[in-house]
């Protein structure tokens, strides 16, 4: 009877091991870390929708809905900027317009109270600079903006988000001849918090880069 308990407590055993595997996400690494993401993920997630065909006696393609003024005139007053020259009003001014516009959130990891892009990091940023000079994506503005959870002060905050977003333009130009002028960089320091009901949660520790003018598709 012991060996018979002892048989079937192994058995048991061996099922527990194999439902708890097939829980672990699809996603996870050999590390139990989330896998970088791709160039693909960033081009689809940044890439302008696409227009619904429509019936017609015309084959004409259809004309792109006109830019709005206002934000066209503020993209370009702040291309080429430094990014500690935007005012507190640029700042939300380009958070308003790139409210609607295609985005990505990538979770890029510093070295400890630096700006230094972590190596674990390098995977995301390498694919975020391939996604940006494909063809779907090159020739666009792109907002690179830097956020920081709430630990901490908000002048040290708004120091290291900055810093951190001029990293990740200064990684693109330098490795994958972006054009400086393309990328527009912006901290936010703590005031943007994804997870507001955890304000230092890892996930509001994040460089979000928004699509907010395409070049190459308007004239095609």
């Amino acid at each position: 009877m012991r060996l018979a308990a002892k048989g079937l407590t192994a058995i048991l055993s061996i099922i527990t091991l194999g439902a708890a595997l097939s829980l672990t996400p699809a996603f996870a690494g050999d590390d139990g870390n989330s896998k970088s993401v791709t160039e693909d993920e960033i081009v689809r997630a940044l890439a302008p929708p696409k227009k619904p065909l429509t019936r017609g006696l015309s084959l004409a393609p259809q004309a792109d809905p006109a830019p709005n003024p206002a934000e066209s005139k503020l993209i370009q007053s702040v291309r080429g900027r430094a990014t500690r020259s935007l005012s507190m009003t640029e700042r939300e001014e380009i958070a308003s317009a790139a409210k609607d516009k295609p985005n990505i959130d990538l979770e890029i990891t510093f070295d400890y109270n630096s700006a230094n892009i972590s190596a674990k990091s390098m995977p995301s940023v390498q694919a975020l600079g391939r996604a940006l000079t494909s063809p779907d994506l090159k020739g666009s503005t792109f907002v690179v903006a830097g956020h920081t959870d709430a630990a901490g002060s908000e002048g040290y905050n708004q120091e290291l988000s900055e810093r951190r977003a001029d990293s990740i333009k200064r990684y693109l130009v330098e490795k994958y001849g972006i054009a400086a002028a393309d990328l527009v960089t912006v901290g936010y320091g703590k005031s943007k918090l994804k997870d507001p009901s955890q304000p230092l949660a890892e996930v509001n520790r994040r460089v979000q880069v928004v699509n907010m003018e395409n070049k190459t598709t308007a004239s095609k």
